[in-house]
């Protein structure tokens, strides 16, 4: 029975750290898949990729894989969507 109690409370503060690691993430807000060059949400919805505290939405989990090798590479793809992006607005 003290195994099953502590078996419990260990998943619980396993549950918990991650629940606060999560809410450490910050979407970066790209709306074009940098890998397929779609829109995030036009196969429903975006497709999360978290990356040393950012997460970046991709349009389908097959485009993740590609991510994962390169992340650098499409890191400056978003970075490139985002800056233009914010020049459109400023018009």
């Amino acid at each position: 029975m003290k195994f099953k109690t502590l078996f419990l409370t260990a998943m619980v503060l396993a549950f918990s750290a991650n629940a606060v690691i999560a809410q450490d993430v910050v979407n970066v807000g790209n709306k074009i898949c940098p890998i397929s060059g779609e829109k995030t949400d036009e196969m429903g919805e975006p497709f999360i990729v978290e990356y040393e505290g950012k997460a970046y939405n991709l349009c389908c989990a097959m485009c993740a894989k590609d991510f994962k090798k390169d992340p650098a590479k499409y890191i400056q793809k978003v970075n490139e969507e985002l800056e233009a992006e914010g020049d459109t607005a400023q018009e």
